[in-house]
């Protein structure tokens, strides 16, 4: 159901800045879909991770992948924008991403991610207009 939500929210965001193309430049406009489009891919990754520590015993190497995803989409955003709020909001994730590697690398099979889901909400309300 959340996908459902995501995706349809992402569209909704699409559509709204395909819209403003001709009153902002198409510049600013290709920034933000940039940003949409990464937020969105950064919201997927962290969904995998959530599954991923879920499953843990199953396949621990799983987490490392989604972790290391996460960090590929975070180097992708870096290009989007120079906002702010976005800049906080992507060291708050990066930080996020690196306790939760090193307490996988310590053994804790179940670390907390609940800053990297704070730092992805946040990335997504910063690269929605």
């Amino acid at each position: 159901m959340a996908s459902r939500r995501h995706h349809r929210t992402a569209l909704a965001v699409t559509a709204t800045l395909l819209t403003l193309t001709a009153a902002v430049g198409c510049g600013a406009v290709d920034k933000a879909l940039d940003c949409v489009r990464t937020a969105d891919a950064i919201a997927t990754s962290v969904d995998n991770l959530q599954q991923a520590i879920s499953t843990a015993s199953d396949d621990p190497t799983q987490a490392t992948e989604a972790l290391d995803q996460i960090d590929k989409e975070l180097d992708n955003l870096g290009d989007t924008t120079d906002n702010a709020d976005l800049g906080k909001a992507v060291d708050d994730l990066q930080a996020g991403v690196t306790n939760v590697r090193d307490s996988i690398e310590k053994g804790d099979a179940t670390p907390d991610i609940t800053p990297v889901t704070d730092a992805a909400t946040e990335i997504g309300k910063v690269c929605t207009p």
